[in-house]
């Protein structure tokens, strides 16, 4: 029996890109230096997989930003701001977009569907000369199989990559994204032409749109790429992976009607409504890459339901048709446990990481296809049950108190004026009360100072001390308002006045050592 991973997380078990990024960034290495920690990065997570017993291995998952950043980059999308002037395009552009530089702002960046993590814009409009600029996902299937490792190149699927575009500045509003279909079209025949050419056997499409509401002309789209690409697709196994939710009756319909494709990956975690569909019409001689391992949380998967869901699932596609995979990529899980070395060992067998969750896959996989681990999956049960009947996890005293609840305990038994009141008597806030998001910023000072705390060399006092003298501030305001703001011009000044006010209150709570750093920035949009 096959499994498959839908992705796997890039930072390194011990944040080894996150540091080598910011060395580069800092001008303390080279291209060369971020590039060979990259590298050892993908070597081992390539190698790690196929180590345990993982088939079908993703490639081109990792990225220096994000994927739809890359996808930029390889259809040449660059906006002309960035001075880009062809060729293939290097860590200047390409940093530039996701951060911006000296003369220029980044792109926008925005939430990937409803998970913590972020992804660049594009900002596409009808002048845009699309080209094939990044040969990111020919270079590491390449780079795998040089290693011995036989993976499958993913691509952000050309439908959702102008979905989750917007118009570019000067763009109208109602330009349709879509349009560009046939612009970025001939550039995927090119990376698959080329994937094909370096021995590629499989290849997978992200297409994560297809689990929104979309209207029909939006359904048409992906029915008329890949008709589009069904002749340069040919010869190849092509995998549609969708995640995150279920996929609506309609999107189902169109995804399993669509031409050149062989496989589709669905979220059976979230997607329950998608099992009924699949049970239903899922159409014969197709391969299901079943996601019954959740790639979203840190919790040891129930192997015992995801295998009776397996087995149904077998019954309907046959066992020679069903892959084992997980629900999303494991790039929105942690890395290994195995570096939780402090951490309480009954919580710890609760947990499964993205190293472990490959295990999890491959077990089961393995169990299908009749070579089932008896000791791992009892193992995982009693972790289960452990977990469901702990005191850490079920609190009689909690449970009582919730059902103890009344429809009123759920209403204010004040109105909002009255609690105002009591709370700037009790509080006595400015108008517009201020507070951080997240920590402040670290500098290499309180870092020795934090570095000498943990190992003891210096008091809890002494610590606290030094934190309150040494502190660096930096305030950042950045207000927009929509464009026809602009002629309520006295409002937004008197909004300022308030923040100036409220600035200066912060300046006068602060210790004369400290360095406070103020910048406000109001803006428009629209």
């Amino acid at each position: 029996m096959a499994s498959h991973i839908v992705g796997y997380p890039r930072m390194g078990p011990k944040r080894e890109l996150k540091f080598a990024l910011e060395s580069f960034w800092d001008g303390k290495s080279s291209a060369e230096d971020l590039q060979k920690v990259s590298a050892d990065l993908r070597s081992s997570i390539w190698k790690q997989m196929a180590d345990a017993g993982i088939k079908h291995i993703p490639s081109n998952t990792f990225s220096y930003y994000d994927q739809v950043l890359d996808t930029t980059a390889l259809l040449g999308a660059v906006p002309p701001r960035y001075g880009w002037n062809g060729g293939e395009i290097g860590f200047d552009t390409y940093f530039s977009m996701a951060r911006g530089n000296a003369s220029v702002p980044a792109m926008e960046m925005t939430k990937w569907f409803d998970t913590n993590y972020h992804f660049i814009v594009p900002e596409l409009g009808p002048d845009v000369n699309f080209s094939y600029a990044s040969h990111k996902a020919v270079e590491e299937y390449k780079e795998a199989k040089a290693l011995g490792v036989d993976t499958v190149p993913v691509l952000v699927g050309p439908v959702s990559y102008l979905l989750l575009s917007k118009p570019a500045k000067g763009v109208e509003k109602t330009f349709s994204l879509l349009s560009l279909l046939p612009k970025i079209l001939p550039i995927y025949k090119e990376v698959v032409s080329e994937l094909k050419a370096a021995g590629a056997s499989w290849i997978q499409f992200d297409e994560p749109t297809l689990v929104l509401d979309l209207e029909s002309d939006k359904l048409q789209a992906f029915t008329g790429a890949y008709s589009e690409l069904e002749s340069a697709l040919s010869g190849l196994n092509v995998l549609i992976e969708t995640y995150f939710a279920d996929v609506p009756a309609a999107a189902f319909k169109t995804l399993t009607g669509l031409k050149g494709v062989t496989a589709y990956g669905f979220d059976l975690v979230r997607g329950t409504k998608t099992l009924d569909l699949i049970k239903s019409e899922f159409p014969k001689g197709k391969y299901l890459f079943a996601g019954v391992v959740d790639g979203r949380n840190i919790w040891a998967n129930d192997l015992s339901a995801s295998l009776s869901t397996l087995e149904t699932l077998g019954s309907i596609v046959g066992k020679g048709k069903l892959v084992v995979s997980t629900s999303t990529s494991l790039l929105h899980t942690a890395v290994d446990l195995v570096n939780e070395t402090k951490l309480d060992q009954e919580i710890k067998s609760w947990l499964a990481f993205a190293a472990q969750k490959i295990i999890e896959v491959n077990a089961l996989a393995k169990a299908l296809s009749g070579h089932k681990d008896e000791a791992f999956f009892s193992a995982n049960a009693a972790a289960l049950a452990s977990r469901k009947s702990s005191p850490r996890v079920t609190n009689e005293a909690v449970q009582k108190a919730a059902a103890a609840l009344k429809d009123s305990d759920h209403r204010r038994a004040t109105n909002v004026s009255a609690r105002l009141d009591a709370q700037q008597k009790k509080l006595n806030l400015p108008i517009l009360p201020t507070t951080t998001i997240g920590s402040f910023p670290q500098t290499i000072e309180l870092r020795r100072v934090r570095r000498e705390y943990k190992a003891k060399k210096i008091s809890h006092l002494d610590y606290f001390l030094e934190i309150k003298e040494n502190n660096l501030i930096t305030l950042v305001l950045h207000l927009k308002f929509p464009f026809h703001y602009k002629c309520y011009s006295s409002y937004i000044k008197k909004i300022a006045e308030c923040l100036n006010s409220e600035c200066n209150r912060l300046k006068n709570l602060l210790k004369p050592s400290t360095t406070c750093k103020i910048m406000f920035q109001l803006d428009t949009y629209g």
